[in-house]
């Protein structure tokens, strides 16, 4: 009987002249979605999938466009949007219809890079409580690409991801460069801007360059086929977990203050007065514990007043290496797991009491040295009220471990990033690329512009559109300001940075001095944003006259003990920021021992010299991880971009 009914169903459906696909249900790609923002200009890409041979009609803005699904069940078709505006409503009709609401026409950003293009704007709070409860804006919409990765085929979709309009809640978790990025054009054009935000902290250029693409680099082209087999990932990461489970579980049994044998340290009632003292902040290594690996219990008496009592209190505890748990009177109050979080946490209402109160700080350090990272805040706050927590702290060695072993970052790994999070992106018109990358790449700065180079030409590439603006972030300053001239990675790379403008419709954001020392994600991505924008006025969008840049080093003329030095860039001419004269110039005859040099401007020209090099032959300007206070800018306000002479 079941076998008749078959053949029934199977003659039906010849007499009918159809097949199977007649049965099919048209798919869309999660880009093609509501909320989503439509790249204005010719051959603006709609696509999905179908059954075989399936017809598709698609009416949008008073057109209508028809196509037919190929073999493979794919189709697609172009539309013209030359006028930015919405929202509209797209129909696509074929065995079934999706209607998808609220699509705006404008400009479509992709914003990619590693983790200060990921930081969202909850990390940035403090800098923009205003600017956040002022967010909403129907015309400016971001998509949150999943971080995942893929070894074995370029993925033609997502496996999440949506369309999001700002509002104070929603744009927290919007990348915090993009999403000022976006208002700064909105503001400037009128324009619906759409940002896709495919990022992922701590990657290298490496893992977001397609295979084909990526052969020019055999050594990354072989590590990305190496993790084509799923038993070697499944391995590493079973014996990563392993690792680092049993790491901690052996730390927490050793961690005197954890003991059930004794009353535990994080108790209100610990009498902490015999433990030796140390000042906080500051590293272990430096003052205190010393180095080690391991658990130190830190624990201070603080006294609260009144005013501070049953109400909920913010409590800062700046940065520190590498985790932590903190109690105050025995209660609970908050845990951050790795290094690179600032420590913003909340002290519940009735936890604090007036008079005496015992505040605990559990630290763990897993390899390096521990601590807490200066020059953060460290401080109980209520309303304009303050109490600091920087000075004495009484300390103890709960445990002391071997280092735990570096896991392996898998998603790191060549390749995997753009089949994952790149290549479904690739039919989505766009308006350009912004880039804020380079951090993972510092141990081998020189071939850093090759890389960027061979990305650039990659994705223009795939996404078959021409040479789209492609605009990056050059590193800022970050770890302790150097003392004398040398040589610095984070440099190199930064001129690596530069090297790629070589390229055509690049354009780079100068940062040097919005970094911070002691933090590799400095808060403020509003002022990064901007100088963005500048590049997106000159480059996207063709704007004559402006002062896009700082400036930028030209040429060098010697002139007997002095060096001249030329620039690009000078807008309304060069200025020295705060007074005084510019700093930062390095100087060095033929055996390049670079000494710090004088500087002054004259006739827009910078004049550098040291009256100890008879025989000047080269110049360096702020060529160190972090420069220290670079004063050298155009009077438009944008900084000097680093450069050495001795390239």
């Amino acid at each position: 009987m079941k076998s008749k009914t078959v053949s029934k169903w199977m003659m039906l459906i010849l007499l009918l002249g159809t097949s199977f696909t007649g049965f099919s249900q048209v798919r869309l790609p999660r880009l093609i979605s509501d909320g989503m923002v439509l790249q204005r200009g010719n051959n603006t890409k709609i696509w999905g999938w179908a059954g075989t041979s399936e017809k598709v009609h698609v009416d949008f803005m008073g057109k209508e466009y028809n196509a037919t699904a190929g073999s493979d069940g794919k189709w697609y078709l172009t539309i013209s949007l030359p006028d930015a505006g919405g929202p509209y409503d797209m129909n696509i009709t074929a065995s079934n219809k999706i209607t998808i609401k609220n699509i705006l026409v404008g400009d479509v950003w992709v914003c990619s890079g590693q983790s200060n293009m990921e930081l969202p704007m909850r990390r940035v709070r403090p800098l923009y409580e205003k600017e956040i409860a002022d967010c909403g804006n129907h015309f400016i919409r971001c998509f949150t690409v999943p971080q995942k990765y893929n070894f074995n085929k370029p993925l033609d979709d997502l496996s999440a991801g949506a369309w999001v309009e700002p509002n104070p809640t929603s744009v927290l978790d919007f990348s915090a460069v993009a999403y000022f990025f976006a208002r700064e054009l909105y503001d400037k054009y009128k324009i619906p801007v759409g940002i896709i935000n495919a990022s992922l902290g701590g990657s290298p250029a490496e893992a977001w360059i397609s295979e084909e693409s990526l052969k020019v680099f055999p050594g990354y082209y072989n590590e990305a086929l190496k993790f084509r087999d799923s038993s070697l990932i499944a391995s590493i990461e079973k014996s990563d977990y392993d690792r680092m489970r049993n790491w901690y579980s052996e730390l927490n049994r050793r961690d005197e203050g954890y003991k059930v044998t004794s009353e535990k340290w994080s108790s209100q009632n610990l009498d902490f007065s015999g433990w030796p003292t140390t000042k906080i902040p500051g590293l272990w290594s430096e003052n205190g514990p010393g180095t080690l690996n391991g658990v130190v219990w830190f624990a201070k008496k603080i006294v609260v007043p009144a005013s501070m009592v049953n109400k909920e209190i913010k409590l800062n505890m700046g940065r520190i290496v590498d985790a932590d748990s903190v109690f105050i009177n025995g209660v609970f109050i908050g845990t951050t797991s790795y290094q690179y979080p600032p420590r913003r946490y909340t002290i519940p209402a009735g936890v604090l009491k007036e008079g005496e109160n015992n505040v605990v700080v559990r630290v763990i350090s897993n390899a390096g040295t521990g601590g807490f990272i200066e020059d953060k805040k460290y401080e109980i706050i209520c309303n304009n009220e303050a109490i600091d927590l920087t000075g004495d702290w009484h300390y103890k060695r709960g445990a002391v471990m071997d280092p735990l072993p570096s896991q392996t970052f898998i998603r790191w790994k060549p390749l995997g990033l753009f089949n994952a999070m790149i290549a479904p992106l690739t039919n989505y018109r766009i308006k350009g690329v912004i880039w804020y990358q380079g951090e993972s790449n510092t141990g081998k700065p020189t071939e850093y512009s090759k890389l960027l180079s061979t990305l650039i030409t990659d994705w223009r590439k795939n996404w078959a559109q021409g040479d789209f603006p492609f605009l990056l972030v050059q590193l800022p300053n970050f770890m302790e300001v150097s003392k004398n001239p040398g040589e610095s990675n984070w440099a190199m790379l930064r001129e690596s940075q530069a090297d790629v403008l070589e390229v055509p419709n690049t354009g780079m954001a100068v940062t040097i001095d919005l970094g911070e020392w002691n933090d590799i994600h400095p808060l403020n991505k509003k002022d990064v944003a901007k100088r963005l924008v500048l590049q997106a006025e000159h480059v996207a969008y063709n704007e004559s006259g402006i002062v896009f840049s700082g400036p930028v080093f030209k040429s060098m003329k010697i002139n007997g003990k002095k060096v001249i030095l030329s620039f690009d860039n000078i807008g309304s001419g060069l200025m020295i920021r705060g007074g005084g004269e510019p700093r930062c110039f390095a100087i060095a005859g033929a055996d390049k021992k670079f000494i710090w040099a004088n500087a002054k401007i004259k006739n827009n020209k910078v004049v550098v010299w040291n009256d100890n090099i008879e025989k000047p032959l080269y110049v360096r300007y702020a060529w160190a991880d972090n420069p220290g206070v670079v004063i050298l800018y155009n009077k438009e306000g944008l900084p000097a971009a680093p450069f050495r002479t001795d390239k």
